[in-house]
């Protein structure tokens, strides 16, 4: 089995091993009773298993802006529209330096995707607001503008969710940019590529929540009703 799917990507191999798995079931059912299908160990089902995917609740839009507008720290608060609104990883966030602000375009070195750096596009009241901030804390280019721990930073997020009476992680606000971008009728290439930066599309659509029935009607009143 490993030499037959070696190189094919993880949805191919599902398939070859469902494919044989069924031929020795077809042999076993209705040639000889007693032969046994080598698919079927548990070892080879947990190697080859289909992939569950993930797919989260969506955060409304107000109930982010209330997080966002109740947060009263700048710094903070920062933190995060630059998740919320730019769909930064909070490692991104906390790596950001005075020299990586260009306006509403912000400049991430070593991503976590191997590239030597991407782009970032955020709203202008918030870039004016960054580069404000930056100024103030900032003696040198190099220097960082959020010179906290990973662990502080989520402790901020987590406190800013309470504010409002809501359990939430940093992820969160990023999968909100996502699911309120394509919600608000960006193409589904331009959230994966500019603002998720995702290489490929499905990695993109397990982000973007689910549609529950309130919903769903809302949608449907908005655009025939």
């Amino acid at each position: 089995m490993n030499r037959l799917t070696e190189g094919n990507k993880a949805y191919t191999k599902r398939v070859r091993h469902s494919q044989l798995s069924c031929f020795f079931n077809f042999v076993r059912n209705n040639i000889d009773s007693e032969s046994v299908n080598p698919c079927d160990t548990p070892m080879i089902r947990k190697i080859y298993r289909q992939k569950v995917t993930s797919r989260w609740e969506i955060i409304e839009k107000e109930i982010i802006d209330e997080v966002i507008f109740r947060t009263a720290k700048i710094r903070n608060r920062l933190m995060l529209e630059l998740m919320a609104r730019g769909g930064m990883r909070v490692g991104e966030v906390l790596k950001l330096r005075l020299k990586d602000i260009q306006d509403q375009k912000l400049t991430l070195q070593a991503p976590k995707s191997g590239k030597e750096r991407e782009i970032v596009f955020i709203p202008q009241k918030v870039a004016e607001r960054l580069r404000d901030y930056a100024k103030q804390v900032c003696k040198y280019p190099e220097d960082r503008i959020f010179p906290i721990s990973y662990e502080a930073a989520r402790m901020i997020v987590l406190k800013a969710g309470k504010l409002v009476g809501i359990h939430l992680r940093p992820h969160d606000l990023r999968r909100h940019s996502a699911t309120f971008a394509s919600r608000s009728g960006v193409p589904i290439e331009i959230v994966s590529k500019v603002i998720l930066r995702h290489s490929n599309l499905s990695t993109t659509q397990s982000y973007l929540g689910t549609i529950n029935d309130v919903e769903a009607i809302r949608w449907i009143d908005n655009i025939y009703g």
